[in-house]
């Protein structure tokens, strides 16, 4: 990138007068590809921004109306320009406190995990919990971890390391002793407390077991969540998302909005955010936006998620059929009857409900739910169902209908299209993960990571709804590849349609003057990418309202 400034002497520009009349910017970006988000709208040329709002996207010449002595200039030298992305869906102060944790999503065997856990707890003072770690068993051949792998490296600290798609961890013996879990211990209602044949428990815990557990493990303190956050605020930046959803653990309580509401009030937040908290504390909620209301454009509340089942790879999403390589259906996480209650009264307080929902019996209790709620005002209710990933066809019908959104994560489909057919089957695939459905269904569908779960990087998942190879290699041409979908669709789906899922879409998602200067920069189109090109695009600049929070090293 080139900057210039008309103090300094417009050397590559027509014209530094600005109009009669014109507001005068604070920087223009000219020289650019930009795709504004706008439906059936042109490529333009320039975005001029004053303050925090863009004034004006248009051609060059057009935006140099807007060009005043103190107006910088960047010459973007056709990089591409788009709405900052906004990712439906993290959990990010977990994912914040993992950049600092064991490592353990690209473990490959069984000798790489404990090993990696081995030097991490070496490194840390006698007592302190490890936790996060992101671990997949499927790297190593498909077998559990459990504790006698690791107790021997870690007698000094109790350990709680997440599978990576959080609804199965394994905890030491020493975080079971804290826990008072042990093998006479009952299996709650909604979750497993795995066992092997002797009935020994192993470690492994799944869903509302899990609760167990955490219930054990002390807080953060203010500092420690401070500093993650900006971890994890500074890694958001760098791939270019300028607005998260923040989603709650089933029982995280208020503590991830408060935490972030202090952040907020002491100057430490520039990311966006949008916090849902959990379906069950809807009480809480209202009583808080009444007390505080819904906060500002940078941070708000006012949403609650609840949850149905759990996931494909912990064998714990609710289905009909049974897995075909284990003996359930799954499992509910709360009585449906209860949930239905609780999203029922959430909606009559005026709090916005999305719940989560795998498999297909899930989906179809979830779609059936929030019809029944939503009635003849139903497409206002803007109710979401994240992940949507096992439909039946009605399913997808009915999400076609466009009242109730599909908030999914599109890198899930290259991770778990390694084994997803071993768990379902090859028939039920054909409706998984079915962008291409939804969309020529007419759904409303959105994009985001489920951060720490999968990367806090939309090009990844642009990349995985576009191609949909899977992340062993082994499906060049693409998993289920008739589900695959177009650059623009996914693009529009991580910014357009994700600020009409927060209800923003006056201020967020598309590039048009009056809306805030949330704007990403990447060295390439995606909308042009092919399977090799679209891995060779970067982040190079990301905006949010109208400052530069990121910028790339291109000294190299």
């Amino acid at each position: 990138m080139k900057l210039f400034s008309c103090a300094a002497g417009a050397l590559l520009l027509a014209s530094c007068a600005n109009a009669p009349g014109a507001r005068t910017a604070d920087v223009i970006y000219v020289n650019a590809n930009v795709w504004t988000g706008v439906k059936g709208a042109a490529r333009a040329e320039a975005v001029a921004i004053a303050g925090d709002k863009i004034v004006y996207v248009g051609d060059d010449d057009g935006a140099l109306r807007f060009q005043g002595e103190a107006t910088e200039i960047v010459d973007l030298g056709g990089d591409f320009l788009a709405p900052g992305f906004i990712d439906n869906h993290t959990h990010f102060f977990d994912g914040s406190f993992a950049l600092a944790s064991v490592p353990l999503n690209d473990a490959s065997s069984k000798d790489e995990f404990v090993r990696r856990i081995a030097d991490y707890a070496s490194s840390r003072p006698k007592g302190e919990w490890i936790t996060g770690g992101n671990w997949d068993e499927e790297k190593w051949g498909g077998q559990l971890p459990d504790r006698n792998w690791i107790d021997a490296a870690t007698p000094d600290n109790p350990v709680y390391i997440a599978r990576y798609d959080g609804h199965m961890a394994l905890a030491n013996s020493l975080a079971l002793q804290r826990a008072g879990l042990n093998d006479q211990t009952p299996t709650p209602d909604g979750g497993e407390i795995v066992r092997d044949k002797k009935g020994r428990i192993t470690g492994a815990v799944k869903d509302k077991a899990m609760e167990i557990v955490e219930a054990v493990i002390p807080a953060p303190s203010d500092a420690q969540r401070a500093e993650a956050f900006q971890r994890g605020q500074a890694e958001a930046f760098a791939h270019g998302v300028t607005q998260v959803h923040d989603m709650p653990l089933p029982a995280g309580g208020l503590s991830n909005l408060a935490a972030l509401k202090k952040l907020h009030d002491d100057g430490a937040m520039k990311l966006r955010v949008y916090v849902f908290a959990p379906l069950a504390d809807w009480a809480q909620v209202a009583a808080f936006v009444a007390e505080n209301g819904r906060g500002d454009d940078t941070l708000r509340w006012g949403a609650v998620k609840g949850y149905v089942d759990g996931s494909l790879g912990s064998r714990t999403a609710w289905r009909y059929e049974k897995y075909v390589d284990a003996d359930t259906t799954g499992l509910t996480m709360q009585a449906p009857e209860q949930l239905a209650e609780w999203a029922r009264a959430a909606d009559a307080a005026g709090l916005h409900v999305t719940i989560h929902a795998i498999g297909e019996r899930a989906n179809d209790f979830v779609l059936e739910t929030f019809a029944e709620i939503g009635g003849e005002k139903l497409h206002a209710k803007r109710f979401r169902v994240e992940h949507a990933q096992h439909l039946t066809r009605a399913a997808i019908a009915r999400f076609g209908e466009g009242d109730i959104i599909a908030s999914v994560q599109p890198y899930h489909a290259a991770d778990d299209g390694r084994f997803a057919v071993k768990r379902i089957g090859p028939e039920a695939i054909k409706t998984t993960y079915a962008f291409r459905s939804l969309l020529d269904a007419g759904a409303l569908m959105t994009f985001g990571s489920d951060w720490p779960v999968a990367p806090l990087d939309p090009l990844v998942g642009i990349d995985a709804a576009m191609f949909r190879r899977t992340t062993d290699g082994l499906n060049p041409n693409g998993w289920t590849p008739e589900q695959k979908i177009s650059g623009e669709e996914a693009l529009t789906a991580y910014t357009a349609a994700n600020a009409y899922a927060g209800f923003m879409e006056d201020k967020l998602g598309t590039l048009e003057p009056g809306k805030y200067a949330d704007i990403v920069v990447l060295s390439g189109d995606p909308t042009g990418a092919d399977e090799n090109t679209i891995r060779e695009i970067t982040v190079l600049r990301t905006i949010v309202g109208g400052d530069t929070v990121f910028a790339a090293d291109q000294s190299e």
